[in-house]
């Protein structure tokens, strides 16, 4: 099994016709993902390289029976493309862009939760997702993500950081362990999918045993998690924080990832999930080795 997305699901590109949307959307497809189509206003009855482009998501729901959208499109445009989705039945959405203005994203997500509260988002500003041999909707390379095994053990990985999110799938291929599923939630403000919406599904998954999670600096997503861990989560658990060295009052890379009013420091966060029973490393090779230590030991 995976979370979220399989080989079953039907992915549509909005901004497919787009040079991020096409690289990113062929891609996917490349992948062995069913994309079986795109969405820009004005170009529908044209295709790109056989997949039919649309002008309305509706238009391409109706047709294709699309139940996932990969959103590729630029700041401005991106809200009122999420809500086109949800409004048109579909039912995951994954937004990729960035610089999206906070206020926009707040009321975007406070629109799907009113309006239509069986969609899930995810994103924006975040790579995507990838269900290893089923299904990849974003921008992470396949071929960095190692297959489950029928066997197992499997790890699920979840992550606020796009480069961290490759680098814990690559640490985990070099030592040839497979992941059930991986999700790059974003480091946005107001991310669409949650810590906590993740590591529920994980911990719910049977292809799945142990997870890892990546987070950073800023807001207290992460202290939240660890509550749930506490409450809710059996299986072994590796996490790494990045920003440890970060100065207070300057945000680093991600719009969320600033330490504001002493809060949301790396060393809180830690000892967070330290104190919920995960294992916390230095680094994220270090966090990699944990979760090769862990496996080692459901095997």
């Amino acid at each position: 099994m995976a979370i979220f997305v399989d080989a079953s699901t039907k992915v549509i590109v909005q901004g497919l016709t787009g040079g991020q949307g096409k690289y990113h959307g062929l891609r996917n497809r490349s992948y062995g993902t069913q994309v079986v189509g795109g969405v820009t206003p004005g170009k529908g009855g044209t295709d790109v390289e056989g997949i039919p482009v649309f002008d309305g998501v509706a238009d391409a729901v109706a047709s294709t029976g699309a139940t996932a959208s990969f959103v590729a499109v630029p700041p401005r445009a991106a809200p009122a493309a999420i809500l086109e989705a949800a409004a048109a039945g579909i039912s995951f959405i994954v937004c990729i862009t960035e610089g999206i203005p906070a206020q926009d994203e707040a009321r975007t997500y406070s629109t799907l939760l009113r309006d239509h509260p069986t969609v899930r988002l995810l994103g924006p500003n975040c790579p995507g997702i990838i269900s290893p041999g089923k299904c990849n909707i974003g921008i992470t390379a396949g071929e960095i993500a190692q297959e489950p095994s029928v066997a197992g053990p499997n790890v699920g990985i979840v992550s606020r950081s796009g480069t961290l999110t490759y680098q814990a799938l690559y640490e985990l291929k070099q030592r040839g362990i497979g992941v059930s599923t991986c999700v790059g939630i974003g480091g946005d403000p107001v991310p669409g999918t949650s810590f906590i919406d993740c590591l529920g599904e994980f911990q719910a998954d049977p292809e799945t045993h142990a997870i890892i999670m990546i987070g950073e600096i800023g807001g207290s997503a992460e202290e939240e998690a660890a509550e749930f861990i506490k409450a809710n989560v059996t299986k072994p658990m590796s996490a790494y924080i990045a920003g440890v060295t970060a100065p207070a009052g300057k945000k680093m890379g991600h719009a969320g990832a600033i330490v504001s009013g002493g809060k949301g420091t790396a060393r809180g966060k830690m000892d967070a999930l330290r104190d919920a029973g995960v294992r916390v490393g230095q680094n994220p090779t270090e966090a990699g080795a944990l979760m090769a230590e862990i496996v080692a030991g459901l095997r």
